[in-house]
């Protein structure tokens, strides 16, 4: 199989089966990144950010993966996307602005176990940079230095947020949950419950 930057390069050359390759590759995971925080106009940014990456001729560093790449041009097409949308209204800051702040009480899945609705609704009660850092930590399984990479931040400060990160959803799990024993269910196999949150959240195409 040719590797992602190989991939890359030959579809900026003009190469659709490798652009197709790379689209097949990693949409999903891009997918699920914006349906839990931009509902339906997921697919359009999903469509906007493999535009932009086959547009931007900035090459990657070395140091990088296609995946903090890609994850990191995602992030940008999401803020732009709330900036737009706020313009003539409260400036969108990613560090205290929230999704429910955005969009509040579009977070239903349906038919899904008590845990991840519980978990998704936390999600979209912490800062918009925040929750990204914890789907990246729990669906990309990314290190601290690949999120540090994605935010475009040192590794000191990306394992501070994600520290942070971590007790505010904590906090957040605490203040929507219905029952104790539903709170302590989640919290007890937070790994578990944010993979089948984020299965819940994968296309089925």
């Amino acid at each position: 199989m040719r590797d992602d930057r190989e991939l890359l390069d030959a579809w900026r050359a003009g190469d659709g089966d490798a652009g197709e390759a790379l689209f097949e590759r990693y949409y999903r995971s891009v997918a699920c990144f914006f349906r839990s925080k931009a509902g339906e106009d997921a697919g359009d940014l999903l469509q906007r950010t493999f535009l932009t990456l086959v547009e931007n001729r900035t090459r990657m560093r070395e140091d990088s993966t296609f995946n903090c790449y890609l994850f990191g041009i995602a992030r940008n097409v999401l803020y732009e996307y709330y900036r737009v949308s706020r313009r003539r209204r409260d400036r969108f800051e990613p560090e205290t602005t929230s999704v429910e702040d955005l969009a509040p009480g579009a977070s239903a899945l349906l038919a899904q176990r008590q845990e991840t609705q519980l978990l998704l609704q936390a999600l979209r009660r912490i800062p918009v940079e925040l929750q990204i850092i914890l789907e990246l930590y729990y669906w990309e399984h990314m290190t601290a230095k690949e999120i540090a990479d994605v935010l475009e931040m040192p590794e000191g400060t990306a394992r501070t947020r994600i520290r942070r990160a971590k007790r505010m959803l904590e906090e957040k799990l605490t203040e929507v949950a219905q029952s104790p024993a539903l709170l302590e269910s989640t919290l007890s196999d937070l790994d578990s419950w944010a993979a089948q949150l984020r299965a819940a959240l994968k296309p089925t195409n």
